[in-house]
């Protein structure tokens, strides 16, 4: 006999549909209902609700579903891990601090755009030097591709990707190659099509957010909706081996408790992990620049252990490329590219032009590392909502992409990459959708471009989410990596995190030990990380920077004097330099 439970305080009855066949159910005092039946692994089931004088006897996935082998509109269906795949035993886990975290879409990371298929070029990844493989979020969504972040039944794996099955196979090969698994996951808002969460209890608030009704978090019956978010986040860690979950979007839960949801997922992680005996750690995406998310419990924060930094990326971007539409606005400058980079943050408590308003608040940095922030030149935000979803190997020269990385993967940050950007990859990453709904597909493209226009984009750019070849066109182009300056890029970003492994400078985590010189006009910026300095030429003229050192790598060779107190670095170039002296001495 096996139990079967959904909690539903909504319906006045619901009955267990399973292989065609129907069983009634019981209620508790709690809205939870449940029987007990006779089942067997791989059956298909759901669950018929009803009341309030409604006669639908639509079959209904379960909420918790498993697996779902037709769509998210299928029935559930009845599935176990195999313990015997996992070969993992001997896998203690990966910290954060200290690593580097690459970015991928399943979907388009390879031609087959499966999880299996992904397993394939995991040694490239190793190779590479990252420590960590972060997946674009796998949960169950409706329609053959997407982003993922429309799911709508959060504890399935998406069948295209290969299903639960394949997602154990990956992660199992991650470990066994030494590599960590973070995994994307969504818990401020539900997909359009598919979320029957609405028939079964008060999942949603009925109040509009970014992306659709916000999630019931602080409301009556928001217990177990809270218990729903934190359970399926402590499957990912248990019943899959996941490292890593990256929040999206935090500043969207609107929470109002004493206690926020995500303080009590953190205090849950802590719990699992020492029972589990390996690092779990849990990564925020929040555009609020507030270092409360990421100061411990203790201190009075929520204890999250990182945070995405979207002001670095924001202040690499516009220094080197010169853009200034929309949000980087306030950015561009050699003085804000500094700052930031002393500082985490470099919207804290300040005005930003684009919100209208002052924004963020100070990190304290003697206190909280510079390993809590991620830090990128790249992200499947920062590409995919371009209005054509370019890279930046589209209107970068391949010496401004080196620059940019010789920034993010020398500073004292946790670097992460964006697949393909160690090669400078030329293919799109366009917003693709692919919606079976004739109106949500209408409604998808017409809010995207009135998206693009608000930011001063020509609508005319926007391609159909819906298109095919909207698609198609984002898969990632392999052969790429062994064009020569794409394989002489590619060599770069390994040097670069060969450097970064082997001199402890370079993860310092503390920012009261960087220092930065730079010069505006001349277009030149030193980050010294102790006796190593980062030497960048933003301008397309070779340029003397007044600070010399033995050359340990570059773009383009530089040129240091005979008495080593400074170097000629040619234009849109870097060079790393090794100080006689620590720079605090000088």
């Amino acid at each position: 006999m096996r139990t079967f439970e959904v909690w539903a305080p909504l319906p006045e009855s619901v009955r267990l549909h399973i292989d065609g066949t129907e069983h009634p159910m019981v209620r508790d005092s709690h809205g939870w209902w449940r029987t007990e039946v006779d089942a067997s692994p791989g059956d298909r089931y759901g669950f018929v609700v009803d009341g309030s004088g409604t006669d639908d006897e639509t079959v209904l996935p379960d909420p918790r579903s498993p697996r779902q082998p037709d769509g998210v509109h299928g029935p559930s269906q009845l599935h176990e891990l195999d313990p015997a795949v996992w070969t993992d035993s001997a896998w203690t886990g990966r910290q954060l601090p200290g690593s580097v975290v690459y970015e991928l879409h399943i979907g388009t990371f390879t031609a087959a755009g499966t999880l299996d298929a992904a397993i394939e070029h995991l040694d490239e990844l190793v190779d590479l030097g990252v420590g960590f493989v972060e997946l674009m979020p796998v949960n169950a969504f409706n329609g053959t591709h997407g982003w993922g972040y429309d799911g709508v039944l959060w504890y399935a794996v998406h069948e295209p990707y290969g299903g639960p099955d394949a997602l154990q196979r990956f992660v199992d090969a991650a470990h066994a190659r030494g590599l960590g698994v973070v995994l994307d996951v969504v818990y401020n808002h539900l997909g359009p099509s598919g979320n029957y969460l609405g028939r079964f209890g008060p999942y949603l608030t009925g109040g509009a957010g970014t992306w659709g009704e916000t999630v019931n978090l602080d409301g009556p019956g928001s217990a177990e909706v809270r218990r729903y978010i934190i359970d399926n986040a402590l499957r990912w860690f248990r019943d899959f081996h996941i490292d890593a979950l990256r929040l999206d979007a935090v500043h969207a839960l609107v929470d109002h408790t004493a206690t926020h949801v995500l303080e009590d997922l953190s205090t849950e992680t802590f719990r699992l992990s020492v029972h589990l005996g390996r690092p779990l750690t849990l990564i925020a995406e929040s555009d609020l620049n507030d270092p409360r998310l990421i100061t411990p419990r203790s201190a009075g924060g929520y204890g999250l252990h990182a945070q995405w930094d979207d002001d670095i990326h924001h202040a690499v971007h516009a220094a080197v490329s010169g853009e200034r539409q929309g949000y980087y606005g306030d950015f561009g400058s050699l003085e804000c590219l500094a700052r930031t980079l002393q500082h985490g943050f470099f919207h804290a408590g300040t005005y930003s032009s684009f919100r209208g308003r002052v924004h963020g608040r100070p990190l304290d940095v003697r206190r909280t590392p510079a390993s809590s922030l991620l830090a990128y030149t790249c992200t499947h935000d920062q590409v995919g909502n371009r209005a054509r979803g370019d890279r930046p190997g589209r209107y970068l020269d391949h010496g401004q992409l080196a620059v940019r990385a010789a920034l993010v993967l020398t500073s004292p940050y946790t670097p992460m990459l964006f697949m393909g950007e160690e090669w400078g990859a030329t293919t799109p990453f366009r917003y693709f959708t692919s919606h079976p709904e004739p109106e949500l597909a209408a409604a998808v493209i017409d809010g995207r471009r009135r998206e693009f226009a608000e930011h001063g984009w020509d609508t005319g750019d926007v391609p159909d989410p819906q298109d095919p070849e909207t698609f198609h066109g984002s898969v990632l182009n392999r052969a790429e990596r062994t064009e020569p300056e794409h394989a002489r890029l590619l060599a770069c970003y390994r040097d670069l995190l060969a450097l970064r492994r082997s001199r402890a400078e370079l993860t310092d985590p503390w920012l009261e030990n960087l220092q930065v010189d730079y010069d505006e006009d001349e277009r030149w910026i030193v980050v010294h990380r102790g006796r190593i300095r980062v030497a960048c030429n933003l301008g397309a003229e070779p340029i003397t920077v007044p600070v010399g050192g033995v050359p340990l790598m570059w773009w383009d060779e530089p040129v240091v004097n005979r008495t080593r107190s400074a170097a000629l670095i040619p234009g849109h170039s870097f060079a790393v330099l090794d100080g006689d002296v620590d720079h605090h001495d000088r």
